[in-house]
């Protein structure tokens, strides 16, 4: 019979592959990881670590490094799963969603979810757009919410609403690179958003894994432009910020901007700042919750998704 616990530390282990920092991590003796270790060589006849600087896994450990992840959320998803027949009345959910996104949307949905279900544990993970594709198929989060089509296998999704990526320009840039011509190029912007227009001009980006990076390259090749990017940062916050002061052009979410009055009529003592829609059908999507089609998802997921559904 399988021991879960020497399968827990195992897989650390086999993550680690170093059996002092994974002792550190399971707050464990070396000694005794290395005991736990040793019982499942000696439970399957095998063994599964080459005691070599650094430390390796063999082919059976490998193999069982893989189905150690399959059994231990099998193991949570039927813990949550009969804990939803028992009882719906405790549990955990983890959501997944980017820092900025989670300051516009959460605020909406958590203060009711905590008043119908005050008893669940709520958990969240803030990263970019891969690192939350991770976090889902590796069973860290229930839910994970952003610009469909999320991009990782047998994920599932819930629409929410209308999203668009919008092109942030301020005046002070244009005027640098269009001299006496702002009026005109803005008009234009308004009309037909050319991003062959634009490419002299400085671009700020957010890094790669994030969504609107993904989609601003995809466009960028569209294009067929090679940007001049000036500055890479995993805050679009500070890419916006810097774009006011128009040390060059960003691409930002049209949902952020309502919850901006306040940043944007600071933002005007410096110079105006410009959001044109784009053209490309890459900029216009839709905000949705993913979720992994072969992990059981528990009453608590299901009611955030109705109440996501209900407010957003």
């Amino acid at each position: 019979m399988i021991n879960f616990l020497n399968l827990e530390y195992f897989l650390v282990a086999a993550e680690e592959l170093n059996f002092t920092k994974a002792a550190k991590q399971l707050f464990i003796s070396q000694q005794s990881l290395s005991n736990h270790i040793s019982n499942m060589e000696k439970e399957f006849d095998v063994i599964l670590f080459n005691r070599t600087n650094p430390l390796t896994l063999t082919y059976a450990g490998q193999a069982l490094k893989k189905r150690a992840r399959q059994l231990l959320a099998l193991k949570s998803e039927t813990y949550r799963e009969l804990a939803d027949i028992k009882d719906f009345s405790v549990g955990r959910l983890t959501i997944g969603l980017s820092h900025t996104r989670g300051r516009v949307i959460l605020p909406e949905i958590l203060p009711l979810y905590q008043e119908q279900f005050p008893n669940i544990d709520l958990g969240l993970l803030e990263g970019n757009s891969t690192e939350l594709d991770n976090g889902l198929l590796h069973g860290d989060v229930d839910l994970i919410i952003g610009m469909l089509p999320f991009r990782v296998e047998n994920v599932g999704t819930v629409p929410l609403c209308e999203e668009e990526i919008l092109l942030a320009v301020s005046d002070s840039l244009l005027e640098r690179f269009f001299p006496g011509q702002t009026d005109e190029i803005k008009a234009q912007l308004i009309e037909h958003t050319d991003l062959n227009l634009l490419s002299r001009c400085p671009f700020l980006m957010i890094n790669k894994g994030n969504r609107v990076r993904t989609l601003a390259d995809e466009m960028f090749a569209d294009a067929q432009i090679t940007p001049q990017v000036v500055l890479e940062t995993e805050n679009i916050e500070t890419v916006l910020a810097l774009a006011v002061r128009g040390m060059g052009i960003t691409f930002y979410p049209k949902m952020f901007i309502s919850s901006h009055k306040d940043f944007m009529d600071r933002a005007r003592q410096y110079s105006s700042l410009n959001f044109f829609s784009l053209d490309s059908p890459k900029a216009h999507g839709t905000l949705g919750i993913g979720f992994h089609k072969d992990h059981y998802m528990s009453q608590a997921a299901r009611e955030f998704i109705r109440i996501a559904t209900e407010v957003i």
